[in-house]
């Protein structure tokens, strides 16, 4: 049988066209990004010694769109947290108590599952202003909502609710890794306001301070 014979360029079309077929899984808009990137600089490779100035003219080139990228897939990481998380509400589609929610943080973070644990742990958070009557319960509310309520109410807590609000959008909707420290930050937060829970209720003028360099138990 004689070879066939497909140049360089050809067989990257056919390649590019067979991927694009509907019997693949489509990608996410970074992906696609990174394939622009790619198909790009094989272009402007392929067409290396015709351009002006060679090879110094493609590396500036290659320096430029990297940095487009970069500031692309920021961007649009930026648009996906703002845009969902405003929307979607801080608690899952099943109702489970604080205790519960504190339960399954714990666990998740046995397991060094952190991103996992820091979304229960806060939703323990919220379930127990709700629980112990500060927080009227809310369909829908999110983080940033919940921060911004119980801020109001406990002033003192304000910065930390802030903190802990921004650390459960940024591993839920951010795509950002979840840390054993940032978990820390949300259960530390959790522990000070059941404290000053129970505080409140023999002494209503009794100040907490939140120490933030605790050892979680």
């Amino acid at each position: 049988m004689p070879a066939i014979d497909i140049d360089r360029d050809a067989a990257h079309d056919a390649a590019q066209r067979e991927l694009a077929k509907p019997i693949y899984p489509k990608e996410s808009l970074t992906d696609r990004l990174g394939e622009w990137l790619q198909e790009l600089l094989y272009r402007v490779i392929a067409k290396g010694s015709s351009i002006p100035g060679g090879w110094l003219t493609i590396a500036v080139l290659a320096i430029v769109v990297l940095v487009a990228f970069i500031v692309a897939v920021r961007i649009a990481r930026g648009t996906m947290r703002t845009s969902r998380g405003g929307d979607a509400g801080l608690f899952g589609a099943r109702e489970l108590s604080a205790a519960e929610h504190r339960a399954t943080a714990e666990s998740y973070a046995a397991q060094a599952n952190w991103s996992a644990a820091i979304r229960h742990r806060l939703r323990a958070v919220g379930r127990h202003l709700e629980e112990n009557g500060l927080l009227n319960p809310v369909p829908g509310r999110t983080a940033n909502e919940l921060a911004g309520d119980a801020g109001e109410l406990l002033p003192a807590f304000g910065g930390e609710l802030r903190q802990a609000a921004t650390v459960f959008n940024d591993v839920t909707y951010g795509e950002q890794p979840g840390t054993e420290s940032d978990y820390r930050l949300v259960a530390h937060l959790d522990e000070a306001l059941r404290r000053h829970a129970t505080l409140a209720g023999s002494d209503a003028n009794t100040p907490v301070v939140l120490d933030t360099w605790a050892p979680l138990r």
